[in-house]
């Protein structure tokens, strides 16, 4: 009989490095802060959703991994085309879409790569990144639409899959059309649930209950199709039943543009949104209680020169399994800011998920973006797509002062790395423009760093006016998964026979 002798601790290691968890602490008296240490990520993957059904539709994808010390060597960075679930290419064959002539290939970190595509044929993409491209790997895709419902400038990150996704915000009012696009990229069909609550509790949609999601292959639903009458504000709850998917949605105003709707982060009693715009016109908040519990918001601006009460607007009622929203209106008074939402009382706290939709401009002219409460920097968060103009970033502190380092990467075609640090006074945003890297030719990434003191919430907003229209749009910036933590022992705790 072979034998082999694996330590339980390398096995736990190694899974903590491939797929971003440790699952094995130390010992009682060290604790787990104590015994694991974090290394970069072995492989990662992102999932694109379709960007766009108009035929006016000019998409840019950029791809970029930060220079990651002690990263591994080598590795390959690849994004393929998702087929739709339902065409006779994908139908039952698993695996196929591994066949699919990539789209987009990053070869080294440090330099972003950029893939463009245009009108309403351009696909999901479906992706992985191992090695030394593995850490921090992000993509963004950027499209303007000149014309039509939904008209502007719409951005979205590239999504790593999950179980679980809240989306405060949404509509399925008169004018509005939102997707929820949902993307498989694994071998197995994911089985997922869609859940809609408005301001009455959940709305019954049996028809959004064991969607099936095919093999490596993505699928848009129209949320109106899962509701019996129009609602203004809707929360969407997405469950995967099997397997895991990415999900994001699409919003498009007969009136006000679109943009696409990113996932809240995680239900908390305390929540971010950073980024809103110095020049918004309006600003309209959603939020939702998941729990048994009613939620009970102070509502908080941070400005550049402190917290500030938005009078009229000191507190919002979040009753628990229903949706609330307020109109702020145009609460940034001409500079920029972030939204806290805090409990009115320490010993209540329920959890809650919330969004901003945010206006800019005015009459026919206006524009619409979406900023869901976000997860701190951590580590280090990435921007793959900015431009020598137009990019502006919002630093926010909730708590004490920080000290963040911006880097601008090289250029897409040229250009050399720039450095630059930035300290946000505790309760403040701090709205900057950017670094760009000197001879800049294409576009660039950045990357933030905490470097001292309390954590960072972050946004980075792109605005590319056309024909009077302030087309914009904001996406936030979590931690870019870079790292994880692995545990790590003093002794070999066993061994594994074959």
């Amino acid at each position: 009989m072979n034998r082999s002798t694996v330590s339980l601790i390398a096995v736990a290691a190694a899974l903590a490095a491939l797929t971003g968890f440790a699952s094995v602490t130390g010992s009682e008296d060290e604790g787990p802060a104590k015994t694991a240490k974090r290394l970069p990520v072995e492989r990662t993957s992102l999932l694109c959703p379709e960007p766009s059904t108009s035929d006016l539709a000019e998409t840019t994808y950029t791809a970029f991994t930060p220079a990651s010390e002690g990263a591994a060597g080598g590795g390959s960075a690849v994004l393929r085309p998702a087929p739709k679930a339902l065409t006779d290419a994908h139908q039952g064959e698993e695996g196929k879409a591994k066949d699919v002539k990539p789209f987009l290939t990053q070869k080294s970190p440090g330099k972003p790569v950029t893939a463009e595509e245009s009108g309403a044929d351009a696909p999901a993409l479906v992706g992985g990144a191992d090695g030394g491209l593995a850490p921090g790997w992000s993509v963004q895709q950027t499209t303007t639409v000149s014309a039509g419902a939904g008209r502007g400038l719409q951005g979205a990150h590239c999504v790593a899959p999950d179980t679980e996704f809240w989306f405060p915000g949404t509509s399925t009012a008169k004018g509005r059309s939102d997707y929820i696009h949902l993307t498989n990229p694994d071998e197995a069909a994911a089985v997922v649930d869609v859940e809609l609550y408005g301001s009455d509790g959940a709305i019954k949609a049996d028809v959004g209950q064991s969607i099936q999601i095919q093999p490596h292959s993505s699928v848009p639903v129209l949320l109106s199709t899962l509701a019996g009458k129009p609602y203004t504000d809707v929360t969407t709850h997405v469950v995967a039943r099997s397997g895991r998917v990415a999900a994001a949605v699409h919003s498009a105003d007969d009136e006000l543009g679109g943009d696409w709707l990113p996932a809240s982060a995680d239900p908390a009693p305390r929540l971010v949104l950073p980024g809103i715009p110095k020049d918004a016109t309006s600003v309209r908040l959603v939020a939702f209680a998941p729990g048994d519990a009613d939620a009970d918001l102070k509502i908080q601006l941070a400005s550049p020169t402190g917290p500030i009460t938005p009078a009229g607007h000191e507190t919002l009622h979040v009753k628990a399994g229903m949706t609330a929203a307020v109109d702020l209106g145009d609460v940034t008074k001409g500079e920029a800011g972030s939204l806290l939402l805090t409990p009115t009382a320490t010993d209540e706290e329920a959890p809650v998920v919330a969004a901003l939709r945010v206006t800019r401009g005015k009459g026919d002219k206006q524009e619409t973006a979406f900023i869901p409460a976000t997860a701190p920097v951590g580590d280090r968060a990435t921007s793959a797509d900015n431009r020598a103009e137009g990019s502006t970033l919002a630093l926010v502190a909730p708590g004490e002062t920080a000290r963040v380092k911006v880097t601008a990467s090289a250029g897409s075609e040229a250009g050399e790395p720039v450095t630059k640090s930035y300290t946000v006074k505790g309760g403040t945003t701090l709205g900057v423009d950017p670094p760009v890297p000197s001879g800049l030719k294409g576009s660039y990434a950045l990357t933030l760093e905490p470097e001292s003191g309390g954590p960072v919430h972050a946004a980075r907003m792109l605005e590319l006016p056309e024909n009077g229209i302030p087309m914009f749009t904001v996406q936030t910036l979590p931690d870019d998964r870079g790292t994880v933590s692995v545990p790590t022992a003093k002794q070999d705790l066993g061994v594994l026979q074959k």
